[in-house]
């Protein structure tokens, strides 16, 4: 892995919220009530995830999303640039509530409910507004926790920048041909393919959008076909307990090192060490390494 002089711009568009964790002996089944041992509540958000994690890697980053006028919206805003992220196009709405996750969790394994709430109101005219970010910067930076429309409308922009784009797709929707021809990589869960490719076969489906697709599974394993073969990378330590946000980690240091002009097997590769730190730690952004964790 290599890093170069330029430090690299990045914009996310995205979702925030405040997860709310409940650690119980087992994660309750249809109309079954369980006790949680513990509760304990983390910054989380699919696009603040990503927004600090590359800020922690040493990139420039501005995040566009939407809070709620709330106490829990200023927690969120306040953590970001704790964290060094730019919030000057942060939105806020008296529309609706700040994001929250519920997760209960146990052993490895959760059930999440997302409440995206004021992230439903990030609109085309947010985006809009920071246009000037656009033009320089050197990569955009998406998930599916905002809507569709304002998906498209990022992509389409920032192609008219010419610059690159890349979305973890989750949470799962089908996705149009327009979105997906026009993204420079993509990570998507194993488990979903399904829902966003339809029932094609995962060998096809890879074959396809060959050094563009990634996919993922929750043991941080990554396939993705090079136009030659199938290739995998493995990242499972014996540190991977805690598996929140290892999608958003890998889609950050995969982003990383592309912006430092490194090879598509070397930012799996470091995706993938990204995502292993993380798993380490509970929540979705406390194990988020950072630059002096790679650089010596």
């Amino acid at each position: 892995m290599n890093f170069s002089s330029q430090q690299p711009k990045i914009i996310v568009v995205g979702s925030s919220s405040v997860d709310l964790i409940l650690e119980t002996e087992k994660v309750p089944s249809h109309n079954e009530t369980v006790i949680a041992n513990t509760t304990e509540s983390f910054f989380g958000g699919k696009g603040a995830n990503q927004a600090v994690g590359a800020a922690r890697l040493g990139a420039k980053v501005h995040f566009i999303g939407c809070v709620g006028m709330d106490p829990v919206g200023q927690q969120i805003m306040r953590n970001m640039m704790s964290e060094n992220v730019n919030i000057d196009f942060v939105f806020e709405t008296d529309h609706d509530a700040s994001g929250t996750a519920y997760v209960t969790s146990s052993k490895g394994s959760s059930a999440i409910v997302v409440v995206p709430a004021a992230n439903n109101h990030l609109s085309n005219e947010h985006i809009e507004a920071a246009d000037k970010y656009f033009q320089t910067a050197d990569l955009i930076l998406l998930q599916l926790e905002v809507s569709m429309d304002v998906v498209e409308f990022t992509i389409n922009k920032a192609k008219k920048y010419g610059k690159k784009v890349g979305l973890y797709a989750s949470p799962a929707q089908r996705l149009s041909n327009s979105i997906v021809e026009n993204l420079d990589f993509m990570v998507a869960k194993s488990s979903d393919l399904h829902i966003l490719f339809g029932e094609e076969q995962r060998e096809k489906i890879l074959k396809k959008y060959f050094n563009k697709l990634f996919v993922r599974d929750d043991i941080n394993s990554t396939v993705y076909f090079d136009g030659t073969e199938m290739k995998y990378c493995r990242n499972d330590k014996d540190t991977t307990i805690y598996k929140m946000g290892m999608g958003d980690a890998f889609t950050v240091g995969f982003s990383i090192a592309l912006c430092h002009n490194n090879d598509i097997d070397e930012c799996v590769k470091f995706g993938n060490e990204v995502s292993a730190s993380v798993s380490a730690k509970k929540g979705s952004q406390t194990g988020l390494p950072r630059l002096s964790d790679f650089i010596s």
